[in-house]
């Protein structure tokens, strides 16, 4: 049989026909009224897409570039802040804030687990300055709960600016940043919005606006009160990639466009959408008598993180889907590489997909004879059975 590449993974994700479209045509001079036009309507598409009154602000860099804004333009050295970690990237959030000379207090659980929000009350003193944290730790496809850490926060009264990586949690997961109080959101493009790698992007609240006036750590291209600056004039400070703004847009136009123009509801159905494809994946799991790595509760809707049987190093799996099905999964990171892998649900998913992923998977299964027992069928019907009870 063909093999037909299809990418299965937390980001990259797979990439939007219309984005692309809109790439090949994008040949416009970034200092023109026809660039402002585009770029002014791209950024109030994204305060709908976020959900937010806030400014919101476009970088020319992965995520990893917002989420070092946020500490360069928030911190000054010396500053004491609180980084909740249990993944990959919240060892990223350590790396950074130590980078930029803050005093870092950290509660680290293992991997695949949360946080208590007694630890984290105790852990917040008078001094912190700010508290950093993922919506969703795509390492361990574990979701925090943002909502429960933004009111403790506000009931302990604390100046803390709260900054959440939500680079894997928008488009996947309800996210109030206004009503709960989150101080800093950050996204990026090669995730729900369905395009290449290559965009970031912040929505900042006034709160975080007024530290900036007092914080000195240095930044230059990072630097968000002059992206702010310039993008009230349809500017970005310094040469945009084009072409990724123009895709944005069209990804924005397409998420609207699943709820009759409007972007807010657009994104609500672009939650749900992850929502069914990762109950559908979880529930295909467990009827083969594999188990899930996430506690119960905390389950990503951007990716499902999958324990393969017991002695079985999960990279048999991720080989095996990639030669025979031209699927690829993702591996675990980090000290859980071999021990687990990941399907991702988050973006350009849809029902079609998560059936042919769950088939493939069994076939795998199946061929390596790894799983006692097994017998085909059994993960297909659960899913069916999870869409056929959320989709009426």
């Amino acid at each position: 049989m063909i093999r037909k590449t299809r990418l299965f993974t937390p980001g990259p994700t797979p990439l939007l026909p219309a984005a692309q479209f809109a790439m090949a045509a994008a040949d416009i001079h970034h200092r023109t009224p026809e660039f402002r036009a585009l770029f002014t309507r791209v950024l109030s598409q994204l305060k709908d897409f976020v959900g937010t009154k806030n400014d919101v602000i476009i970088l020319s860099s992965s995520g990893t570039g917002a989420m070092e804004a946020a500490v360069s333009n928030l911190t000054s050295p010396g500053d004491r802040v609180l980084v909740l970690t249990a993944g990959k990237f919240g060892e990223r959030w350590s790396a950074l804030t130590k980078a930029f000379g803050c005093h870092v207090d950290v509660i680290e659980k293992p991997y695949g687990q949360t946080f208590d929000l007694a630890e984290v009350k105790a852990a917040l003193k008078l001094e912190t300055r700010a508290v950093f944290v993922q919506a969703t730790e795509s390492s361990t496809a574990v979701r925090h709960d943002v909502e429960a850490i933004a009111g403790l926060l506000k009931a302990e009264k604390s100046e803390a600016l709260f900054v959440v990586d939500a680079i894997t949690g928008l488009g996947t997961t309800h996210l109030d940043m206004d009503a709960w109080g989150v101080d800093v959101l950050i996204g990026g493009s090669q995730k729900a919005v369905m395009m290449p790698p290559g965009l970031s992007y912040l929505a900042i609240s006034q709160r975080a606006w007024d530290r900036m006036e007092s914080t000195y750590n240095p930044r230059y291209y990072f630097d968000l009160r002059k992206e702010r600056k310039n993008a009230a004039k349809g500017e970005s400070a310094y040469t945009p990639p084009v072409s990724l703004i123009a895709a944005l847009g069209a990804s924005l136009d397409y998420i609207a466009g699943q709820a009759e123009g409007n972007l807010a509801e657009g994104r609500k159905k672009l939650v749900d959408n992850a929502e069914t494809c990762a109950a559908m994946t979880r529930a295909a799991v467990e009827a083969m008598g594999l188990k899930l790595f996430a506690p119960k509760g905390y389950e990503a809707a951007a990716a499902t993180a999958i324990l393969p049987p017991e002695g079985t190093d999960s990279g048999i799996i991720v080989k095996g889907l990639k030669s025979r099905f031209a699927a690829i999964v993702t591996d675990g990171q980090g000290e859980m590489k071999g021990h687990l892998f990941r399907i991702a649900h988050i973006g350009f998913f849809d029902y079609m997909d998560t059936i042919a992923i769950i088939g493939a998977f069994e076939q795998v299964v199946a061929a390596a004879k790894i799983l006692p027992g097994f017998e085909f069928g059994k993960g297909l019907i659960a899913a069916q059975k999870v869409y056929a009870d959320r989709v009426k």
